[in-house]
């Protein structure tokens, strides 16, 4: 099944259960969320999706397709490496209009990472995996120069390779604070968000394909890895897709069965304490379908927004309670700027683009 951030907290507020437990803890105002769709020319499927502002917006996909827009989505770029027509991109991270990081998925040579400073009229690849068994499936930045990029296994261990320079160079990392890989788990390239990145030198990434899925969490740039086993639902096709977090305490998981994608059976959970343990939110209160993108609301306290094959739902309460909002098939979100810059993006399949207004 290889076929497939983070907002600082807010304003200082440090969310807690009582909170954002119940939907009434999000105010009695509960705001309409529809996608304006953005038409791009493409017919790539884009998973990968980096958002900079409501105006800024990259997207990575398949036939080595970059495109990025500067006006909110009235023109759209086509900023491709040259070269990259074979490669499938799914992950992509933009630190402004003119500089960005993209991920090319795939077993050995075909996991590569390129990166651009002028807005994508030239490209320089950075990183090249040489290890047959490896597969790299998302990358995050926890600033303008360092980031992580996670592989799924080798030898028995997640891989992790680390940049400190904004992604002109990456090493991997010795695996010798990665705990053990279950038999057959991975993770999923499916959005860009299976590893996010947090302040200071903390992150997560999530997995499925084993008999449980499982959260891992470092907070000293990826030397040493922390486990914790989740409550979802795991299989060969199915675990946890995505993570976002709200500071470095609050988050949310969520996935479901690729291969059943109007179905979600264990697919949504949330955790209080950076991901040390996880609560299952009942099948009444999740989304109904597997989704494989999700994003906090720059903006909002607790505003969660999910995407998935299915349709795209939003929970005013940091997860806790779901509401699905449209209907369109989109594998990514993503959300950032402050203010009136703030805006949040989705991306899919045959060159879908969305931006979320309300």
């Amino acid at each position: 099944m290889k076929t497939l951030r983070i907002a600082a907290l807010a304003a200082g507020v440090l969310l807690t259960a009582s909170m954002i437990t119940t939907p009434a803890s999000a105010g009695g105002h509960r705001p309409t969320y529809e996608w304006e769709l953005t038409p791009t020319g493409s017919a790539s499927q884009f998973r990968g999706l980096a958002a900079v502002s409501k105006d800024v917006a990259w997207i990575a996909g398949s036939a080595g397709q970059v495109l990025r827009t500067v006006d909110g989505g009235k023109k759209w770029q086509n900023v491709s490496p040259a070269g990259a027509e074979l490669l499938q991109f799914r992950d992509v991270e933009a630190f402004d209009a003119r500089r960005a990081v993209v991920l090319a998925i795939g077993p050995g040579e075909d996991s590569r990472v390129y990166r651009t400073v002028d807005g994508g009229k030239h490209w320089t690849e950075t990183f090249r995996n040489t290890e047959p068994t490896a597969f790299y499936d998302c990358l995050d930045f926890n600033d303008s120069r360092h980031g992580l990029a996670l592989s799924d296994p080798v030898g028995g261990k997640f891989r992790i390779a680390g940049t400190s320079d904004g992604g002109k160079s990456w090493k991997v990392q010795s695996s010798a604070g990665m705990p053990a890989a279950l038999p057959g788990e991975f993770a999923f390239a499916a959005s860009g968000t299976c590893l996010v990145a947090g302040a200071g030198r903390t992150a997560w990434f999530a997995t499925g394909g084993g008999d449980r899925p499982r959260v891992f969490r470092t907070v000293d740039g990826g030397r040493t890895w922390k486990v914790t086993d989740s409550p979802m639902a795991s299989g060969a096709a199915a675990g946890i897709f995505t993570l976002a977090f709200r500071g470095p305490l609050y988050g949310v998981a969520l996935g479901g069965d690729f291969e059943k994608p109007t179905e979600a059976v264990r697919a949504a959970s949330v955790t209080y304490d950076g991901g040390r343990s996880w609560r299952l939110i009942p099948a009444a209160q999740a989304p109904k379908g597997y989704r494989s993108g999700s994003a906090f609301v720059p903006g909002t306290l607790a505003t969660v927004v999910a995407v998935g094959p299915s349709g795209s739902d939003v929970s005013l309460d940091g997860g806790h309670h779901w509401t699905q909002f449209s209907d369109a098939n989109f594998d990514s979100v993503e959300c950032a700027g402050h203010g009136r810059q703030a805006g949040c993006w989705a991306s899919g399949a045959k060159g879908a683009v969305g931006r979320l207004t309300r």
